[in-house]
């Protein structure tokens, strides 16, 4: 075992292998006062917690099935590795570590348009299911040739992030990056709206997911404009801060989507348990990002390896004491809010 017993210990010992500047990009979220407590990316963990796992007995559960299939493509686990940029900060392998550690569990592994590694090397590094994060470029052309890149390397997704049209400002970690005070990647597109989503679509054959979403009222735009699926998520904290925690928004918009798409989630998943709960509330699968940063600068590839192998083994595990026996029909009712939470009746 490479890594800590606790998961939650895991921020704590890549402090250990993280340069000063390394870990204050990782670990930043939105403005000046993103080291308090109650901020979006903190309250993204703590909201997990207002939904109590109420089990079910007496149910035989000698076979547990953990896997799925997410847009088709079959995976070992409900868990995908979410699109984290420059992961090179974390672990000289960067992205190859975690494309070969993900192939090698079963797992979905998301590639973000800033990765570290060219996205041709990355997907020479295993042979796997992968899927492309987008951001919309003020030059359409630039954008399309990413879109052509994607599908010429054999990417099965393209993940198109929304909540982005401008960056918010950081102030810790690699400012020389683009990330600071005035946080304005050239790259995005203040301008980018539904008309553009339509366009990305047609100029492509892979299936469109659109990344940011936590408004019930834009979940059905997006099936109005043949999406094929959704990622609830407020960008870990990363952009607007004071933005609802998405373990609290993910009810509305699998409720507003009605099983039309697919929805997954992202945003301060840290546990098996979290992904239980986020499967109880209506979510096809989860993104975890900072977890695997971490066990990637603990131990490389073996680290996110042994990260998402603990985690899929952790969900068995925890299906089997609620009384689950296949994680693509988790009962809704095994997930309960916390009394006096203002989300007692989770819109379905």
């Amino acid at each position: 075992m490479r890594l800590p017993f606790g998961l939650d210990q895991l921020e704590d010992r890549a402090r250990e292998h993280l340069s000063r500047g390394a870990q204050g990009y990782f670990s930043d979220a939105a403005y000046s006062d993103a080291a308090g407590l109650f901020t979006t990316a903190r309250e993204n963990e703590a909201a997990w917690q207002h939904w109590y796992l109420r089990p079910r007995v007496l149910v035989d559960v000698s076979e547990i099935r953990t896997e799925t299939s997410i847009l088709g493509t079959p995976t070992r686990m409900p868990i995908l590795a979410a699109p984290c940029a420059y992961n090179a900060f974390a672990h000289p392998d960067a992205e190859l570590a975690v494309a070969r550690a993900t192939a090698g569990v079963g797992a979905i592994h998301v590639v973000s348009t800033a990765a570290s590694k060219p996205p041709e090397e990355i997907a020479r590094a295993a042979a796997a299911d992968r899927w492309f994060q987008l951001y919309s470029d003020i030059d359409a052309g630039k954008t399309d040739e990413r879109l052509r890149m994607a599908e010429d390397v054999g990417f099965k997704a393209v993940v198109l992030t929304v909540d982005a049209p401008v960056g918010a400002p950081r102030y810790h970690g690699y400012p020389e990056q683009g990330f600071g005070p005035v946080a304005t990647a050239n790259v995005l597109d203040p301008g980018l709206e539904w008309g553009e989503v339509e366009r990305i679509a047609k100029q492509t054959d892979l299936p469109l997911v659109l990344k940011g979403i936590l408004h019930p009222a834009d979940a059905i735009l997006a099936v109005a404009h043949g999406v094929a699926g959704v990622v609830v998520s407020n960008h870990g904290g990363r952009q607007l801060d004071g933005a609802i925690p998405t373990a609290f928004a993910l009810p509305p918009i699998v409720g507003a989507v009605d099983g039309q798409i697919e929805v997954y989630v992202d945003g301060g998943v840290r546990s098996a348990r979290d992904v239980m709960r986020a499967l109880a509330l209506g979510a096809r699968a989860v993104l975890i990002g900072r977890p695997y940063l971490w066990a990637l600068a603990i131990a490389g590839e073996e680290g996110v390896r042994e990260l998402f192998g603990r985690l899929c083994d952790e969900l068995r595990n925890a299906m089997m004491l609620t009384g689950q026996v296949d994680v693509a029909s988790i009962d809704r009712d095994i997930v309960v809010p916390r009394p006096g939470s203002s989300y007692a009746s989770p819109e379905r």
